[in-house]
C-alpha cells in the first residue's frame, strides 16, 4: 500500500535577505527612471545616457514645418510681400442667419486691423435698405466710411480693411413682413458685434480654423445612419 506525503513548505526568507531584495529592487527601479523615464518623458538627463541612447528626442517636440511668417505678422496684422499678405496665425469663419422684424434694423460688424481681409456673402429673403460700411478707430465718434449702398438682395465679395476699426453691414427692413438675412464669412477679424434697432448690441464667437476642422473630422467619419 502506497502512502503519499504532502508537500512541506519551505523555510521564509530572513527578514536580512527581505530587505537587501527590497533595496536591489528600489536601486534597480532608481536606475530605470533615471537613464531612461525621466530622459524619455521630461528631457532631464543628468547622466547623459539618454542622450546617448536617443531617449531626448521623444520628449522633444517635432520640429515646426514650413516658413514662418515675417517679423511683424501677428494673426489680425499681416505682413504684405508683393501680392501675399502674411498672417501669424489662421483665420477664422462665422456663419449666421439674422431676423428682421417689419421695420426694424441692424448692424453687424467685425473688428479688423489695417491691411486684414475678408470673404463675405450673404443673401436676404426680400431687399433690405443696405450699406457695407466701417467705423475707423482714433476719433471720439468716427464717421461711417461706406463701400457699398447699392439696393441688392445678395452680394458676395473679398474685403480688405483700408483702416482699423469695426466693418460690416447695416441691414434695414422696410416692409412689413419679418425678413431673414444669412451671412457667411472667413477672415483675419478678432471680434464679430451685432447692433439692434432696439438699442441692444450682443457678441457672437467665431470659430478658428482648427476647431472647424475637427468638426469636419466627426462629421466625415460618423458612418451613416441606416433608412
Amino acid at each position: 500500500m502506497n502512502t503519499s506525503r504532502s508537500a512541506q513548505p519551505g523555510p521564509l526568507p530572513s527578514a536580512r535577505r527581505l530587505l537587501t531584495t527590497i533595496v536591489v529592487a528600489a536601486v534597480v527601479a532608481g536606475g530605470i527612471l533615471v537613464t531612461a523615464v525621466l530622459p524619455a518623458e521630461y528631457g532631464v538627463d543628468p547622466l547623459g545616457v539618454g542622450r546617448a541612447l536617443g531617449l531626448t528626442a521623444i520628449s522633444s517636440p517635432p520640429p515646426e514645418t514650413g516658413v514662418a511668417a515675417p517679423a511683424g505678422a501677428t494673426a489680425l496684422t499681416p505682413v504684405q510681400e508683393g501680392p501675399v499678405a502674411h498672417y501669424g496665425a489662421e483665420y477664422k469663419v462665422d456663419s449666421i442667419q439674422l431676423v428682421l422684424g417689419p421695420y426694424e434694423y441692424l448692424e453687424y460688424k467685425y473688428r479688423l486691423e489695417k491691411g486684414a481681409s475678408m470673404l463675405y456673402a450673404w443673401t436676404a429673403s426680400a431687399t433690405p435698405v443696405y450699406d457695407f460700411h466701417a467705423d475707423p478707430d482714433g476719433t471720439p465718434k468716427p464717421e461711417p466710411v461706406s463701400f457699398d449702398q447699392q439696393p441688392r438682395r445678395q452680394a458676395s465679395g473679398a474685403f480688405t480693411a483700408p483702416f482699423s476699426g469695426i466693418h460690416g453691414w447695416y441691414w434695414e427692413n422696410p416692409d412689413g413682413d419679418t425678413m431673414t438675412i444669412t451671412l457667411t464669412t472667413a477672415g483675419f477679424y478678432s471680434a464679430a458685434t451685432e447692433f439692434r434697432s432696439n438699442r441692444t448690441r450682443r457678441s457672437h464667437n467665431l470659430t478658428a480654423l482648427p476647431a472647424l476642422r475637427a468638426a469636419w473630422d466627426r462629421v466625415r467619419d460618423t458612418p451613416p445612419t441606416a433608412p
